[in-house]
């Protein structure tokens, strides 16, 4: 049988999560515009900078905080947040795009979200920020929640 767009894309950003570094939890992002990717990204330290992974500990586990508190205190960009800077890097509007993550975006990354002009966001799996949700609902933009 043949996957739908959201399947489609959805699985695509299953594989991209294979790439975080993060030791918490692996995060992929894939956005998509007119049915083409336009970016992906996935949860990992800044460029050039040291991963968790290669330091073999979380600052957030080390520091007790329990998960969807203190984004700042993290080494890690979210897949949400590289996806959106490597478009812009590369030059490529995001303007009347679908992002597929592979969780549910933090507040942060719905704010970013949504002045990155996605319309669409296709999620996995929930995350402890409801401030996020009313962010996007209050944004109109499609919430799509796969299994």
């Amino acid at each position: 049988m043949r996957a739908t767009w959201d399947e489609y894309f959805m699985e695509i950003a299953e594989i991209v999560k294979t790439r975080s570094t993060c030791l918490r939890r692996q995060v992929g992002a894939v956005i998509v515009k007119d049915n083409r990717i336009i970016t992906t990204g996935y949860n990992g330290a800044p460029s050039g900078l040291m991963h968790c992974s290669d330091m073999g500990y979380c600052e957030r586990e080390k520091l007790n905080i329990p998960s969807g508190q203190r984004h700042e205190l993290c080494r890690a960009l979210h897949a949400e947040q590289n996806a959106i800077i490597q478009a812009a890097n590369m030059g490529v509007s995001t303007q009347g795009a679908t992002l597929y993550v592979t969780l549910q975006p933090c507040v942060i990354c719905a704010k970013m979200a949504v002045n990155a002009g996605i319309i669409k966001i296709v999620y996995k799996g929930t995350y402890p920020d409801e401030l996020s949700m009313r962010i996007l609902n209050e944004a109109d933009i499609e919430l799509v929640v796969m299994k």
